[in-house]
């Protein structure tokens, strides 16, 4: 029987409380409690600043900053160690440095100087990195200290116009949801400049692949839609025999692309998506890349490029860590099960554009494949209906980021069975339904085999003949004695399920 753990079991009830009632409660009772007393109430400062972290406001933050750096001149050694564990999750920049420093110096155990570097390889600025410049602290503390100060004094940027021809020493793999890799390529053999500039050379599951032929841009290769992300490896496989020192080779080798698509410092991270949480692993491949190209700088907190290491045979591939996707910054807010855009994106390339389009969607929630049925063409007006009012707001704000202002637009808090009450959904009026109806996993349904056949009716109803109904059906459903002929379907993840994406054209009566 597993014993009773008083400590874990304090910080389990102190994790969910409220910044509040941490800092008005919990704090002040740590703060004057005393001896053993005071020990007994260490799981406070892990708690704060997890919990300060996850949901504390910039001022909360800072109040919570500034008393765990003052933690850091406790007298009781456990005292500090649990400040400096918890200081960085609230840091931003050097924070207590004077004081780790001087902690360092004075502290007579080995395991309590081991914390401070530690704490300074993650929040340590330039006072940390002259102090390890001249050998006052372990050899690898170096390059994280100076992973801080460049992230600290110029974060930097992608730069996504600049044109280079060294792309051509590299593999583009674009990375998509399974079912939508025909989606993909389609979209690259009608984009003429692309189609030119490099060829496809082999698809997988959820992966499609492309070998450049000229100098290309990052802007470029954004301009597609039905990816999900966009990674770079070297054509050919290194000589070099798997492990370590090829896979810190390989990165150095790439020094120079990453300097030129880089404006600031080159800063990186490692993960090993196969393999679980390699930190040993990671930090020799770091120590290693940095003895051979010391510009390329690991930053495992925030970079802005990420090397992902694959498999035994220690596959490589990096990819630019862009936030938000520049294709779909138009996403200011989001609703629960809010469509995947590159899912929207290859619905409307499914459902391809008529004269004079009419676009309903009748669960629109943020608006998502609304935006990109409006960024596909002109003469579009835009219907969206959604019992939820948020979603209405959402989908408005996200339309009009997303430059779709001056398409005709109709959004209206309704249940989309009573479309007859809505403007614009008069019977044949429509000439495109497209909608990702809720599956009730995120979205409580009470009745989805109803909501789906209801869906079939609505559309069958609003549409002219001709017209498309394309959504994505969770249900092996299919519309009964409707004229709607069943002309696409596809099995497509949709991230922990799948569904079929499908496309019925509505026949004359």
């Amino acid at each position: 029987m597993k014993k009773p753990n008083p400590a874990k079991d304090h910080y389990r009830r102190l994790r969910h409380l409220s910044c509040e009632t941490l800092w008005f409660e919990e704090v002040p009772e740590f703060d004057h409690a005393a001896g053993s007393a005071r020990l007994d109430r260490v799981a406070v400062v892990r708690a704060v600043g997890v919990v300060f972290s996850e949901s504390g406001t910039p001022a909360q933050i800072a109040l919570a900053r500034e008393w765990l750096t003052g933690l850091l001149s406790d007298p009781e050694e456990k005292i500090r160690r649990y400040a400096m564990s918890a200081l960085p999750k609230l840091a931003e920049g050097p924070v207590g440095e004077s004081s780790l420093l001087g902690l360092f110096e004075t502290s007579p155990s080995a395991r309590e100087k081991s914390h401070v570097q530690k704490t300074l390889a993650k929040i340590g600025g330039d006072a940390a990195l002259e102090a390890a410049n001249e050998g006052r602290f372990d050899p690898g503390l170096v390059r994280r200290l100076q992973a801080n100060v460049a992230r600290n004094q110029s974060p930097g940027t992608i730069r996504l116009e600049e044109r280079i021809a060294d792309f051509v020493r590299l593999q583009i793999r674009f990375h998509c949801r399974e079912g939508l890799e025909d989606f993909l390529i389609g979209e690259i053999a009608d984009d003429s400049k692309l189609a030119a500039r490099f060829r496809v050379v082999d698809r997988a599951t959820g992966l499609v692949i492309v070998e450049p032929q000229a100098a290309l841009s990052l802007s470029e290769l954004y301009s597609l839609r039905c990816f999900s992300a966009v990674g770079f490896a070297p054509r050919a496989p290194t000589d070099s025999p798997p492990g370590l020192e090829s896979i810190a080779s390989a990165i150095a080798s790439l020094q120079g692309i990453l300097q030129i698509l880089t404006d600031g410092a080159v800063r990186y991270r490692l993960e090993f998506p196969d393999q679980g949480h390699q930190r040993d692993a990671a930090n020799n491949v770091a120590d290693r890349v940095y003895e051979l190209a010391p510009m390329l700088l690991n930053d495992p907190r925030s970079a802005l490029w990420q090397f992902n290491i694959s498999g035994d045979s220690g596959s490589l591939e990096f990819t630019p860590r862009l936030r938000p996707d520049p294709r779909f910054a138009y996403r200011k807010r989001d609703v629960p099960a809010a469509s995947h855009p590159p899912l929207a994106a290859s619905m409307a390339r499914l459902a391809g554009l008529q004269p004079d389009e009419v676009v309903w969607d009748p669960f629109v929630g943020s608006g998502v494949e609304l935006i990109e049925c409006g960024l596909r063409g002109n003469g579009i007006k835009l219907i969206g209906t959604d019992l939820s009012p948020e979603a209405i707001v959402i989908a408005r704000e996200n339309l009009i980021a997303a430059g779709c202002r001056a398409i005709p637009l109709t959004l209206e808090c309704i249940d989309f069975r009573d479309y007859t009450r809505v403007e614009g959904l008069e019977r044949g009026s429509v000439s495109l339904v497209i909608t990702n109806p809720p599956m009730g996993r995120r979205v409580p349904v009470s009745d989805l085999r109803e909501v789906i056949q209801s869906l079939f009716g609505a559309a069958c109803a609003v549409l002219r003949p001709g017209g498309r109904l394309v959504f994505v059906n969770p249900l092996p459903l299919e519309p009964r004695s409707l004229p709607l002929k069943l002309e696409f379907r596809r099995k497509v993840d949709l991230g922990a399920f799948y569904c079929h994406l499908e496309k019925y054209v509505r026949l004359a009566d």
